[in-house]
């Protein structure tokens, strides 16, 4: 589970927040500080692994606390200027969002958030640049990016629930054998999953010796 706290100065829009938060399957809600202050004690007592943060704060800056913290960060703030923006950026956001919105594009950020976070973890292995620049677009991207050509948007989304709903890692033959697809198809969709930062390959070795591709999801994919 991804660990959210929500920093608003309005109670009522850090909880709608939070609600659209916990709705998204993943997330989960530390707590909602309202001033700087709580926001920087209950980020140093619950260490999440994102802060949804307004710019408007009584008593210090969104922006100017984002840059303060260690931990990834979005901005939810009604502020348009195009300054508050490159600052924002600057100080360390990962994405920005204006208010008002609505609970499916925040969903989308942090969807977006999710495969990022799996690409690029805090802790790890070292990383190459392929790595960086796919992390990079990962972040970008929507909920849903559309199928590339010569491949089906319904396809891809049958071939993702079937790595999604059975909880383990799985062959191209497996997933062929489940869709009555060709093994050939389904290890191309599976390859464009993963090319897409939407699963994770892994491989097994069996008695043959000759390795077999294993599939998973990855946290937030859609």
């Amino acid at each position: 589970m991804i660990g959210v706290v929500v920093v608003d100065d309005d109670f009522r829009v850090a909880q709608v927040h939070a609600e659209f938060t916990d709705r998204v399957s993943g997330f989960r809600v530390l707590g909602t500080a309202h001033t700087a202050q709580q926001a920087r004690e209950l980020i140093a007592e619950r260490n999440p692994d994102l802060v949804l943060l307004d710019n408007y704060l009584p008593d210090h800056d969104g922006i100017a606390l984002l840059a303060e913290l260690e931990t990834d960060a979005i901005m939810l703030t009604a502020a348009t200027d195009p300054a508050t923006v490159r600052a924002a950026f600057a100080a360390g956001a990962l994405n920005y969002l204006v208010k008002p919105f609505t609970a499916e594009q925040l969903a989308e950020r942090l969807n977006a958030f999710a495969r990022f976070h799996a690409r690029l973890p805090v802790t790890g292995p070292g990383v190459d640049q392929e790595d960086i620049d796919r992390a990079m677009r990962l972040l970008r991207e929507g909920d849903r990016p559309a199928a590339p050509k010569g491949r089906s948007t319904q396809t891809t989304q049958l071939v993702l629930d079937a790595l999604r709903n059975d909880g383990r890692a799985r062959s191209a033959a497996e997933i062929a054998d489940e869709l009555g697809i060709s093994r050939a198809t389904a290890q191309r969709y599976l390859a464009a999953l993963t090319q897409d930062g939407q699963a994770t390959m892994t491989l097994r070795y069996g008695a043959s010796g000759r390795p077999e591709h294993q599939y998973e999801p990855l946290p937030g994919s859609r």
